[in-house]
């Protein structure tokens, strides 16, 4: 309740995270048939990258200001499109996974929105503004899993975007996951995450994966220098429950282009692996 994103808003993380989900919503997109977006810790919707949170730990530095000063060129950039426009349809704010979504779904599409943060929520609103399909809620995002599934489109995008500020974080992760399988289990699962300690973090996926009961997973790391445990963040994942079947394709080209774009000299990484 206590976690203000703002501060972090525009990073290198949120870069990559919000560049994958524009491709899922892209693919998604690509059928005619509705979709819902689920967002589980979708904070205030969209972030002054001027403003005093922002400008105190200046992340948006290696982020966002630097893709936007050394853009990536040919395929990848084609595949970054999507995120680009977002993010230009947002100026001259920042948008978070909320904006993302309303950008790049259609008028048959819906979503809904999670944030228990009494500010937030109320920035949330405010950012989504009067869009039918959209639903804003003050509701915890571990009880979203139990109470917003299965959607009646019966095709969607789940986004788990806790803060990780508490040590068992990764624990109400896998056991989200496993509840929100017994209920859906053919919805596509973004579940982002932190790297500060390899061997912790790699432990607590092996647990989410196995709460995925068996479907299909992408793993996805970026790290734009060495993670260090004391640290400030210097790489982070993705974890895809279901990923449509070119996204691994898609991140093949787009992530190493977009690490070169971001990491610091000789330290950037990229990870993609394929779970089945």
């Amino acid at each position: 309740m206590n976690y203000r994103h703002g501060y972090h808003a525009g990073n290198f993380a949120d870069v990559f995270k919000h560049a994958v989900l524009a491709r899922v919503l892209t693919l998604l997109g690509a059928k005619e048939a509705p979709f819902r977006v689920i967002d589980t810790h979708a904070g205030a919707g969209r972030y002054d990258l001027d403003g005093e949170n922002a400008k105190k730990t200046g992340e948006a530095g290696n982020g966002i200001r630097k893709l936007l000063a050394n853009l990536p060129q040919g395929a990848a950039r084609e595949l970054l499109a999507p995120y680009l426009l977002a993010v230009e349809n947002s100026s001259p704010y920042y948008p978070g996974s909320p904006l993302i979504a309303q950008a790049l779904t259609r008028k048959q599409d819906a979503m809904v929105f999670c944030e228990l943060h009494p500010e937030e929520h109320a920035a949330l609103e405010k950012s989504v503004g009067r869009d039918r399909r959209a639903k804003v809620l003050s509701l915890d995002g571990w009880t979203a899993l139990k109470s917003l599934l299965p959607p009646r489109e019966r095709r969607g995008v789940i986004l788990i975007d806790p803060p990780y500020e508490d040590p068992a974080e990764f624990k109400r992760v896998a056991d989200g996951i496993a509840e929100a399988m017994r209920r859906f289990a053919t919805g596509i699962y973004l579940v982002w995450y932190p790297v500060k300690n390899r061997h912790d973090t790699d432990a607590a996926l092996r647990r989410i994966v196995r709460a995925a009961a068996g479907k299909p997973a992408l793993k996805l790391e970026f790290e734009i220098g060495t993670p260090k445990a004391d640290g400030p963040l210097r790489a982070t994942g993705l974890l895809i429950v279901n990923p449509p079947w070119v996204l691994k394709d898609e991140c093949d080209l787009m992530l190493p282009a977009l690490c070169r774009s971001l990491a610091e000299p000789n330290r950037g990484a990229v990870r993609i692996e394929a779970i089945d």
